[in-house]
């Protein structure tokens, strides 16, 4: 069964990315660079294209919001705790990985994908319950992002981070009850960084895995922030701290 994925950044990163996409749709009345490079690419990949109505792109993404294009991308392939080892490796760095405990609602998801990419992360994991997979909305929300950052699923995070500590990566959670600041911590080595949903935090047994827990300071009346926006606080503090080595133009 193929995964639906939907707007202009997600379906462009899929195909440079070499997803194989089954099928594109695009709105057989609009007019957009974006989509013209959409269907260069494609062509030039030799994927199916169809122009519709969009009326039909509406009910085969399920909400209004496509950008005039969806595609059938075969379905996603997770990636292994092993794959994000071996691209630390490759890219001569120690293990940065992001493992999200209970981050159910995708659009959150999607935001934290694209805060692990911009920040260099190796990987993301994810537990197999309790947690949002990749999806069309994760795409779109993370613009294109999801395609290209290694996302592993697990039956067992507690298990993982286990595993993870016996390879020297150390695990920090994001945790208000954390005696140090995330900008007082030293976050330079291989690092595993933990972080739980909005409102309910990290479940008590991983956070009794973890080697340490970091805080951001509040100074206003709510005592959380949104989850995508504590990782991405996290995931960049980490990039500064191991400097700028590799970092790419990109607009914002």
């Amino acid at each position: 069964m193929s995964e639906i994925i939907f707007g202009r950044n997600p379906v462009l990163e899929a195909l440079r990315a070499g997803s194989t996409i089954e099928k594109i749709l695009v709105d057989d009345n609009l007019s957009h660079p974006r989509l013209g490079e959409i269907l260069t690419l494609a062509r030039a990949r030799k994927t199916t294209i169809q122009k519709v109505p969009r009326q039909k792109l509406i009910a085969v993404a399920g909400q209004e919001k496509t950008q005039g294009v969806v595609a059938y991308i075969a379905d996603s392939q997770y990636a292994t705790v092993a794959d994000i080892f071996h691209e630390s490796s490759v890219r001569n760095e120690p293990p940065l990985i992001a493992c999200l405990d209970g981050i159910e609602d995708p659009h959150n998801l999607g935001a934290i994908l694209r805060s692990a990419d911009g920040a260099g992360f190796h990987g993301v994991v994810l537990p197999k319950r309790r947690s949002a997979g990749t999806s069309g909305i994760v795409a779109k929300t993370s613009a294109g992002a999801s395609v290209h950052v290694l996302t592993a699923q697990v039956s067992n995070l507690n298990y993982t981070l286990d595993a993870l500590k016996k390879q020297n990566v150390w695990c920090v959670g994001a945790d208000q009850e954390g005696t140090q600041t995330y900008y007082e911590a030293d976050l330079t080595g291989p690092l595993a960084v933990v972080v739980g949903a909005e409102g309910k935090g990290l479940h008590r047994l991983v956070r009794e895995k973890c080697d340490f827990l970091v805080r951001i300071p509040m100074f206003g009346r709510v005592n959380s922030l949104n989850a995508s926006v504590a990782a991405a606080l996290l995931f960049f503090e980490i990039r500064r701290q191991r400097g700028l080595a590799g970092e790419r133009s990109n607009s914002v």
